[in-house]
């Protein structure tokens, strides 16, 4: 996790960087905070990755003489033929259109997106599929 680490840092780092020019050359207070966050948001997420780094074991994709056969095996369990992303990313989609539309149809949208959510994290808990 080392790369992703250090490529969190130097994307910190950049922000910074622009931060500074931004804010002198534009004198702007709300585009210079969120550049603010940003650096903020990377820094931490890069010292993260580094400090968890250092306790889980090495992984294929840091050994610089790694070979191809040491990242074989079960990466994770992917869900073959699920519908809950489709009616999740409709129920969001409904939620979000509620913004331009009305206070109503966004309540709606929050409905389906709870309703959605619940049946993708529970869909294997029931049925054919239950552990």
């Amino acid at each position: 996790m080392k790369v992703e680490g250090w490529l969190f840092l130097g994307c910190g780092i950049f922000f910074g960087g622009a931060d500074i020019v931004y804010w002198y050359t534009s004198k702007e207070v709300t585009g210079t905070a969120a550049l603010a966050f940003a650096v903020g948001l990377a820094l931490l997420t890069g010292f993260y990755v580094l400090f968890t780094g250092r306790r889980l074991p090495k992984r294929p994709e840091d050994d610089n003489v790694g070979e191809i056969e040491q990242g074989t095996g079960e990466i994770g369990f992917f869900s073959p033929h699920s519908w809950w992303p489709l009616w999740m990313g409709l129920a969001a989609a409904t939620a979000s259109l509620g913004f331009a539309v009305g206070w109503w149809l966004f309540l709606i949208g929050c409905l389906f997106t709870m309703v959605a959510a619940i049946g993708f994290v529970f869909e294997y808990y029931r049925g054919n599929f239950s552990h």
